[in-house]
């Protein structure tokens, strides 16, 4: 998510500072305090935004949370009754998704308590909403977690890849499509596009612990001071 988006309320925050400042001046309180302030640390102004930024997005998390926290059955990496829960919204022909595998598979590694919760985000190509059917239909067998290494580590998003990735997984490939020839995974794909629509997430990979939505291929590190910060808040 640009943050562009965020910068008319930014904007407004700031002129009402200036205009403060303003009115201290003319009433002959003073100089302009907040002026000087910000041109003497223009640093501050990004910091500014980015608590902004975090403030408006918790606004729309919270009432969201157990929604998003409570995974499709079987879409679930890590610990499933973990006591941290990091949602990843995902698409399969996600570049950066494919390359931020080994940066989940490492934070679960080190992280026993971490339950992952991935919601499919099908949105890049016209084979991505195909995938995502197949991971649930992964996921109500039980082969989730072999079927999304295996659909990632193909590299590429098409008809014969994720028949690969499921017959690798060892999904029944036959119930898994008369499930999604019956419809039953079309509920959970638009919830998952309401549910990103409502907090703001526009691409993948985009992850949300505890109070932080971060947005992109952030690195292992990012998401585990997050991840800390969640486990102990």
């Amino acid at each position: 998510m640009s943050s562009m988006r965020w910068l008319p309320t930014a904007l407004i925050a700031l002129v009402a500072g200036f205009a403060g400042a303003a009115l201290w001046s003319i009433s002959g309180l003073g100089g302009n305090p907040t002026r000087d302030y910000l041109l003497a640390n223009p640093e501050v102004l990004p910091e500014a935004m980015n608590v902004l930024q975090q403030r408006e997005a918790l606004a729309r998390l919270e009432p969201l949370r157990d929604e998003l926290e409570q995974p499709f059955p079987g879409a679930v990496l890590g610990n499933p009754n973990g006591t941290v829960t990091l949602v990843e919204f995902t698409d399969y022909a996600c570049t950066y998704c494919r390359q931020s595998v080994a940066e989940v598979n490492a934070l679960i590694a080190d992280n026993p308590d971490l339950k992952v919760v991935i919601r499919e985000y099908p949105i890049l190509t016209e084979h991505s909403a195909a995938a995502a059917r197949m991971a649930l239909a992964a996921a109500q067998q039980g082969k989730f977690e072999a079927f999304h290494q295996a659909m990632f580590a193909q590299g590429q998003v098409s008809e014969e890849t994720i028949l690969a990735a499921a017959s690798e997984a060892g999904v029944n490939i036959e119930l898994a499509q008369g499930a999604i020839d019956l419809g039953q995974f079309e509920a959970q794909l638009q919830n998952n596009v309401f549910l990103a629509q409502s907090i703001g997430i526009t691409g993948t990979p985009s992850w949300i612990v505890g109070s932080r939505t971060l947005n992109g291929a952030v690195g292992r590190e990012a998401i585990g001071r997050a991840i800390a910060e969640a486990r102990d808040s």
